[in-house]
């Protein structure tokens, strides 16, 4: 399998997909720890794919995206952004109202604290 249909597969088979450095439990550059803890800390369950572990992959999902940076975050297989727009989109709230939109399970009082305690 490709690692263009290896993306393909995972996004559309998994409702949220972080492409990152590392994996959900020790991810190894700043940026991807963000997202994974936003995440983490919502109580979202999301697919995570390890990017360093296959160079194809990780040059695959920055074509596959158009998008230049890693972490990538997918929700029901759409691109959604990278850090920046996951942290502003989270302190803004739209990442609970895609979420909630999407059919998404997450903890809002966890995404009201994240904002309390960053706003």
């Amino acid at each position: 399998m490709s690692a263009e249909d290896q993306i393909k597969q995972t996004v559309t088979s998994n409702d949220v997909v972080l492409f990152m450095k590392g994996n959900k439990t020790m991810p190894q550059c700043g940026f991807s720890s963000r997202v994974a803890g936003v995440l983490n800390y919502m109580g979202v369950e999301y697919a995570d794919v390890n990017v360093l572990e296959n160079e194809a992959v990780r040059q695959g999902i920055k074509d596959y995206s158009d998008w230049p940076t890693i972490p990538q975050l997918y929700v029901k297989g759409e691109f959604v952004g990278g850090c920046d727009i996951i942290t502003e989109m989270t302190m803004s709230g739209e990442l609970d109202t895609l979420f909630t939109q999407k059919g998404v399970t997450f903890d809002k009082d966890a995404a009201d604290k994240i904002r309390e305690a960053n706003g």
